[in-house]
Formats: structure tokens, C-alpha cells, sequence
């Protein structure tokens, strides 16, 4: 808790991303005002989101949310790409963007996510910084409202709704692509589905009726929330159902959609040998299979996990569950948040995507090195032998036969090579445009793209090098 001093008003510089008019703190007299400190590219700023639509439905009447986004990297900085975070997380309140960190000043705020709670006379009442805090915001809102409404203060009308949608597209924010010699599979995420595509884009099948959800079912009669991560073995392909906290499988022969790992609520546990379906995990974003086993990036808790198919038991392979970039054997190696992997061989590859680097995981010991990045905010835009490239937040990772590693280096807007052999990186020469693309597969010679932020798949011809746009249910 902090004394109750007044909030500042919000700086004239601020861009407000999703909203025709300004709001103004001394506006928001008579209402408890949420104001949250973010940045999109950090999952714990992600997994606060339902907290902040529980209590908004909740308190509809005298509650207003609002979001600072306070960029961590350069390429945040522009108000169109914060915009277009905003619709890809479909969050519906006033938000301002603040490249400076000006109020992030104003309000010493130290930690992405912080919530400062403003009470209806416009005082600051408390910062609670991190997520997992429902209860105590719950809490703290509902008896500054009934105190509001003691002394005649209340405002309430409901807060007006903000929105700048995106425009109509067959594709929605496609997180992940999977590319086989004959289909598509493609995380839809932002239409909470995953179809089965040819390669020239005529859809087959869709997996999820398109609501966000949590329920099994067949083909479009079953709930996802925010796809992303997938992965084949035999007949099932594997999703990681992110927005959900779980790993569900989908049997391509008859459609059926079933949950594998996970409990549907956000995890923070560390199993060994744990029954899959009762053990809760945080956020998987990637998978990928090496013989019966499932390995799963877990990017909230900063671990890949292993989920034993034929014995069905799950365990931690690799991470301490702290937010560092640190090597070493498996349980004592460090990620910062995981989310892209891939296997050659016996060995994995992960991209950290908050310390902008690509791990290495070898399975027959469980050792941990750092092929390329330095540390949390060691990133850029740079080529050259390992030591000295750079990347900033990549976001996936696949491997052609030669031993050549593609990476999705998002907030660069490029596709980087990484040799494994001699540990140089350099950039892809695409004739399309990429903005912050998130996935990527190799399949009949083409390399494809999720290039997330246009709503579109991209076909990169590996011996030409020539790109073409997916036209993809169109």
C-alpha cells in the first residue's frame, strides 16, 4: 500500500492507440480507475488480461481500466504496432501509448505488469506489481466502490468500450504454421481455431468453432483460446492451447479434440512423473516431438516440460523456472520465456524470446548452451558469428536438412539463418515484407512464414529464394 496522494494528470505526449478522445484523470472523478503498466511482448503482461476482463465485467458499474504500454524494445516504440498488440490480445478499454515511460516515472513503477489503483477521488491508493493478484484487486475495487457510493461519490454509467479492429481476413493473427508435403495446419489465433489447408491454401477442415473456449469436441464443435505451438506424431496433431494452459490433441482420421496436459487454469507447479490431465501448466506457446516424447515450452514459467506419450507422465526437462539466461545441466539452466522449439536429433532448439537468444538442449544429458544472445537485454539487429549477433524477441525456430536453422526474429522483421556448424548468423533475403512473424515450417522445399501481424501465410522457395503470398480461403 502507498498514501493516498493525488494521481498525476495523464502527459499531453501520449499517443492513445484505440481512442478517438483522450480521457483525462480529472474526467474519471467518481469511478476506481485501474491504470496498468505493460508491455506486449511479456507473458505475465498477457496472463493479467483475464484478471482485468473479470473485474470489468464484475464492476461494470464504476470501474475503468485503462493501459499504459511502456515499450521494453525499440520496435514497440510506434503506436501502430502497439495498436495492432492490442487487437491481437483483444483488449477492449482506452489504451495510451507511452515510449518515453513518462508516467511510468510519474508513478516510479518498477516491474511489468504493475497495476496502480486509483480511487474515486482521484488518489492514488495502492501499486501491486506482477500478476496473479484477482483476489486482492477484487478486494480492493469492490470496497473503494462501496466506499464511493457511501459518500454519494459513485459514478454509474459503464465505461465505454475502445476499438480499432483490424480489418476482415481469412486469417486473424496466425501464431504457428505446420508445413507437410501435402498440408497446411495453421494456428488461427486470433479466430481461436487451427485448419488444415493444401499449399495453395484452400481450407480442408477447421478445428474450433471460432469463440474463444475450453471444451472438447469434434472438428468445429470443440473451444480453443489463442492456438498456437503444433506438432504432429502418426494421426494426432498436437496444439498448444495457450490462452487455455494446456496441450490438446487433435485426431486428424476423425477430428476428434481432446485435452492432454493441462487443467484450462494457469500453472506454476514443478512436476516429476505427474499425471498430465490433473497438473496445471503456464502458458505453452511450442512443441515439438522426439520419438514418444511431446516436449513443450512453458513460457510463463520459463521451462520446457516432457510429456512421456506412451507412459502418459510429465515432467520438467529443462529450466530452474526463473527469468534468467543462465547454462548448464538441465535443472539448473536458466530460460526467459520460451516459446519457440525444435528437435534435430537428440537435440532441441529453443528461442528465448526475452532474452532475444536460441538454446540448446542436448536430451542424452540434458545439457543447456547458449547458441546465440547474451542476456535479458542484450538484443538488436546484428549478423555475424555467434558471439556478436543479436536478434530482438524471436519468436520460432525450424531446421532445413543442411543443418541450417531459421529463425523467426521478430521484432526485427526478418527471418535469420543460424549455421550449426559454424554458428553464424545472417539475415534471410526476403522479397516480402515480414511484420513481427511468429511462425515458421519447412515443407516441400519452401520455407513458410506466419507473418502474424498482415494476417497472412508466406511461401519462401528455398531454392530461388522467392516469396508468394498463401492465398488462404480466399
Amino acid at each position: 500500500m502507498v498514501s493516498r496522494l493525488p494521481a498525476p494528470e495523464f502527459p499531453a505526449g501520449l499517443e492513445w492507440v484505440n481512442v478517438s478522445d483522450a480521457p483525462l484523470m480529472s474526467g474519471l472523478r467518481g469511478r476506481v480507475v485501474l491504470l496498468w503498466f505493460w508491455s506486449y511482448d511479456n507473458v505475465h503482461c498477457w496472463n493479467l488480461l483475464p484478471d482485468l476482463a473479470h473485474l470489468e465485467s464484475r464492476y461494470h458499474d464504476g470501474l475503468t481500466v485503462i493501459g499504459v504500454h511502456t515499450p521494453k524494445y525499440p520496435h514497440q516504440r510506434d503506436a501502430s504496432v502497439v495498436l495492432k498488440a492490442v487487437n491481437r490480445l483483444q483488449i477492449r478499454h482506452p489504451v495510451a501509448n507511452d515510449p518515453q515511460h513518462a508516467l511510468w516515472r510519474q508513478f516510479s513503477i518498477e516491474a511489468w505488469p504493475s497495476v496502480v489503483v486509483i480511487d474515486a477521488e482521484g488518489q492514488v491508493v495502492s501499486i501491486i506489481a506482477g500478476e496473479g493478484h484477482r483476489v486482492e484487486l477484487d478486494e480492493i475495487v469492490g470496497r473503494l466502490l462501496d466506499e464511493a457510493a457511501e459518500r454519494d461519490l459513485r459514478e454509474y454509467e459503464a465505461a465505454p468500450t475502445a476499438s480499432r479492429p483490424e480489418p476482415r481476413e481469412a486469417l486473424l493473427f496466425p501464431g504457428k504454421v505446420l508445413a507437410t508435403d501435402e498440408f497446411l495446419y495453421i494456428a488461427d489465433s486470433g479466430h481461436h481455431r487451427v485448419i488444415e489447408c493444401r499449399h495453395d491454401g484452400r481450407i480442408q477442415r477447421q478445428f474450433g468453432s471460432s469463440d474463444p473456449g475450453y471444451w472438447d469436441g469434434r472438428d468445429e464443435q470443440c473451444g480453443f483460446r489463442d492456438p498456437q505451438g503444433l506438432a504432429l506424431r502418426d494421426d494426432f496433431l498436437y496444439v498448444a492451447d495457450r490462452g487455455n494452459h494446456c496441450i490438446r490433441r487433435i485426431r486428424l482420421r476423425g477430428g476428434d479434440v481432446e485435452t492432454v496436459l493441462g487443467t484450462g487454469e494457469q500453472g506454476r507447479v514443478r512436476p516429476h512423473e505427474a499425471d498430465p490431465l490433473v497438473t496445471p501448466i503456464g502458458t505453452p506457446t511450442g512443441l515439438a516431438v522426439v520419438a514418444d516424447k511431446l516436449h513443450v515450452t512453458s513460457s510463463s514459467q520459463n521451462q520446457v516440460w516432457e510429456l512421456d506419450l506412451t507412459r502418459n507422465r510429465v515432467n520438467v526437462l529443462s529450466g530452474t523456472g526463473k527469468r534468467e539466461l543462465i547454462d548448464g545441466l538441465s535443472l539448473e539452466a536458466s530460460f526467459a520465456q520460451p516459446v519457440g522449439i525444435a528437435a534435430i536429433g537428440m537435440q532441441l532448439l529453443v528461442v528465448d524470446a526475452a532474452s532475444s537468444a536460441v538454446r540448446l538442449i542436448r536430451l542424452l544429458d540434458g545439457r543447456v548452451s547458449t547458441l546465440v544472445g547474451s542476456g535479458l537485454y542484450e538484443y538488436g539487429d546484428a549478423p555475424g558469428a555467434r558471439d556478436v549477433a543479436r536478434l530482438q524477441n524471436p519468436l520460432d525456430i525450424t531446421l532445413d536438412p543442411r543443418g541450417i536453422a531459421f529463425i523467426a526474429d521478430s521484432y526485427n522483421g526478418k527471418i535469420k539463418a543460424l549455421s550449426l556448424k559454424s554458428g553464424a548468423v545472417r539475415a534471410l533475403n526476403v522479397d516480402i515484407r515480414l511484420f513481427e512473424p511468429a511462425g515458421l515450417s519447412i515443407a516441400a522445399g519452401a520455407l513458410w512464414i506466419a507473418n502474424t501481424n498482415v494476417h497472412e501465410i508466406v511461401r519462401i522457395d528455398l531454392a530461388s529464394g522467392i516469396g508468394k503470398r498463401v492465398p488462404v480461403g480466399e
